[in-house]
């Protein structure tokens, strides 16, 4: 075999991980719901007779592992699962800080100035995202660039 012939296949096996990865991280995307109501009980079982876990409040985002007619089991951004009616979750995007600090900066890059900090487990309104940085709003209005990597949400 010639060396065209190799990198034709190293660049088709590429390909196929590469697509394999978008669809996965697509997939990730399209199981993430928030709350949508200003507040709502993820509870042990799919049922309202089921005991309340937690209450979370609006905008906290959700990844989607299981559903069971108009219910839906749901992970949070520390492992944390539980089930949530469908019907009180949407598509606004939010993330939430999963460092002990993040810096927030005026632009997307390590170069820009830092206009602020966010704690652990701060929940942030999602306004854009690029490569590895998110922009993101407080309920109070400031907003600013966090990297990716520091947040989990969609």
């Amino acid at each position: 075999m010639n060396a065209t012939h190799h990198a034709r296949h190293f660049m088709a096996a590429a390909g196929l991980c590469l697509l394999a990865l978008s669809t996965s991280v697509a997939h990730a995307q399209q199981n993430m719901v928030s709350v949508a109501g200003s507040t709502l009980n993820m509870r042990e079982g799919p049922g309202t007779g089921s005991p309340v876990l937690w209450e979370l409040k609006r905008g906290y985002p959700l990844e989607i592992t299981d559903r069971k007619g108009s219910w839906v089991k749901v992970r949070d951004f520390e492992g944390d699962t539980g089930w949530v009616a469908r019907s009180l979750t949407g598509k606004a995007p939010h993330h939430v800080v999963k460092s002990k600090v993040a810096n927030i900066r005026s632009g997307p890059g390590t170069q820009h100035r830092i206009v602020g900090k966010a704690e652990y487990g701060e929940l942030l309104r999602t306004r854009e995202k690029r490569a590895e940085w998110v922009r993101v709003e407080r309920e109070e209005g400031v907003s600013g660039w966090i990297a990716r990597q520091l947040l989990w949400g969609f």
